[in-house]
């Protein structure tokens, strides 16, 4: 009597069509349901309920371009090169016993904390994040924030 047992190897090379069938039936898209996420309304309904349900609709707002701030940023890093170029020019005013940093004059409106300061500066700045505020404080330092923090 003829016995099946299993097959010993997993991979079916040279077989033309690895257990697919006819040559087409593994080829395209024909056989997911469409390319990519067509047919989420009609028979891939199911999937957007249980995995992504905000997937149709509207949500949100976005502001116009035109109205979006565009801050030109420094960080600490940079400013600390920048200040020290500035000192050796004597081109810096001291206000508070302390070397005053008009960021805004310089064409920058907000201060990041990326960085090291290593001199104690009076800073002016329009926008200033909070690690940044706290850096220049622990240099000696103070930050006086002009429009608010960002």
């Amino acid at each position: 009597m003829a016995v099946r047992r299993e097959k010993k190897r997993k991979y079916l090379r040279g077989w033309r069509t690895h257990g697919w069938g006819r040559v087409g039936q593994h080829r395209r898209s024909g056989r997911k349901g469409g390319r990519g996420r067509g047919g989420m309304r009609k028979h891939k309904w199911t999937w957007v309920v249980k995995y992504a349900p905000d997937y149709f609709g509207k949500r949100g707002f976005t502001r116009p371009p035109e109205l979006v701030p565009e801050h030109k940023c420094i960080n600490l890093k940079q400013l600390d090169e920048l200040v020290g170029e500035l000192l050796r020019k004597g081109a810096l005013e001291t206000a508070e016993g302390l070397p005053l940093v008009d960021l805004p004059k310089l064409g920058f409106s907000k201060l990041l904390g990326a960085g090291r300061i290593t001199r104690p500066l009076y800073i002016k700045t329009l926008y200033a994040t909070e690690r940044a505020m706290e850096k220049v404080e622990e240099a000696g330092g103070r930050v006086e924030v002009l429009r608010g923090a960002a």
